[in-house]
């Protein structure tokens, strides 16, 4: 059992929970609890190593690696997947949303609902962070999840119908035609969709608010979304 924070092993796994430069370039993860943990497993994943508190090592030592005020006992590294987009599926392209639990809810959603990849641009919160990780409640691996440098370029080569989500002035959701393989586009709910990425959408759509609404959280107004898709 490891009792030292200064183990390497131990000083790794707490950069792998806080650390976005490092999970990149190390291409790992750490994942916390049985929920997650399990969910893995169970889409055949294979993890580096488990870490068990008061097991592999020590209580104190497993709260100074993981990323949350009450853990739960058991973590695993992973290798974060490269991903590449499944085609025959809807997408789900998000950007510039910062808020982790946003992205993460939205990842949920994206699994329950059947959509195949979830592209991010740089500016979106890190899919691999713990946060998103717990948000998305085990739904990044039952789906692809692909950070890109250019998300026009992504939705340019996109080969279904790419839908945009705006707060007015759209096709009401309920009256859209979302027959084919969808793109849904979804923007942080501060500055909302950039000008150059609703050039590219075939199609924009709004879901209607009683009056003086102001709008929707982002990943609720994307779970309505695939919702709408799955009923028509």
């Amino acid at each position: 059992m490891i009792r030292s924070r200064d183990n390497a092993r131990v000083r790794h796994w707490a950069k792998l929970a806080r650390d976005g430069r490092y999970r990149k370039f190390q291409r790992h993860a750490l994942i916390e609890g049985p929920h997650l943990l399990d969910a893995y497993l169970q889409s055949g994943g294979k993890p580096v190593e488990i870490i068990r508190s008061g097991e592999s090592v020590s209580d104190t030592v497993f709260r100074s690696i993981v990323d949350v005020e009450s853990p739960q006992g058991v973590a695993a590294e992973i290798e974060i997947p490269a991903g590449k987009e499944d085609f025959r599926r809807d997408v789900v392209f998000l950007e510039g949303i910062q808020d982790a639990g946003n992205v993460g809810a939205i990842i949920r959603s994206a699994a329950a609902f059947g959509i195949g990849t979830v592209v991010l641009d740089q500016a979106c919160a890190d899919p691999w962070s713990p946060k998103v990780l717990r948000a998305g409640q085990g739904g990044h691996f039952s789906l692809q999840v692909l950070t890109v440098r250019d998300l026009g370029a992504e939705l340019a080569r996109f080969s279904g119908k790419a839908i945009c989500t705006v707060a007015t002035g759209g096709v009401a959701i309920a009256k859209a035609d979302l027959s084919g393989r969808l793109g849904w586009v979804f923007g942080s709910e501060g500055k909302g969709l950039d000008p150059r990425t609703l050039e590219e959408a075939d199609l924009s759509v709004t879901i209607p608010l009683a009056p003086k609404t102001e709008s929707l959280n982002v990943a609720a107004a994307a779970a309505i979304c695939f919702y709408e898709k799955a009923r028509a």
